[in-house]
């Protein structure tokens, strides 16, 4: 895809990439989402690989967006909200290093956006959120079978259970920020 140069790009990680990709694939003004594994140190894993915990990837989505029609303080609104930002390296029954919180960035506007997110997340939370804030690094995309995962797979197991109610979370919550 030909990236537009107005537009931007922002990887997040919230747990398993299933449940974020299935929240952000509904937000206006984001153009792709991406599913794959970012900031290890193995060069385009696998998912078997990333499982183990021992390539320091984390899950993520990477999101192209245009923010005339999205700001980024909006993305990381929902991100907050879809997640649990306190739990380290953990998401409901997920467990591990892959599934750590984390936003990693393009640049320090970015950063700086983050940053202040963060810091209003901190406050609500009682400074608990163990989410980081990272130059994105080594970023591969997922395996073809994880894109659109929850699209493709809705009454699966996981997908009725656990990525289903956040979608519905992000629904309730956004709806003036859902595509029309």
């Amino acid at each position: 895809m030909t990236q537009d140069s107005s537009l931007q790009s922002i990887t997040l990680g919230g747990g398993c990439f299933w449940c974020t990709e299935a929240v952000f694939e509904q937000v206006a003004g984001v153009q792709s989402v991406e599913s794959g594994y970012t900031n290890g140190h193995v060069n385009a894993p696998t998912y078997e690989q990333v499982c183990t915990g021992d390539t320091g990837h984390a899950e993520v989505v990477k999101l192209v967006f245009d923010p005339a029609r999205v700001s980024l303080r909006d993305l990381l609104e929902v991100f907050f909200v879809v997640h649990d930002p306190t739990t380290l390296n953990r998401q409901g029954n997920d467990v591990g290093s892959q599934y750590r919180s984390g936003i990693y960035v393009q640049n320090e506007d970015q950063a700086a956006v983050a940053r202040e997110v963060l810091a209003e997340v901190q406050q609500a939370c009682g400074g608990r959120a163990v989410t980081e804030i990272l130059p994105l690094q080594n970023y591969s995309a997922a395996e073809a079978y994880h894109q659109r995962y929850f699209a493709n797979h809705p009454g699966q197991g996981y997908c009725a259970f656990v990525v289903a109610p956040k979608v519905e979370k992000f629904r309730s919550r956004f709806a003036q920020l859902m595509r029309g």
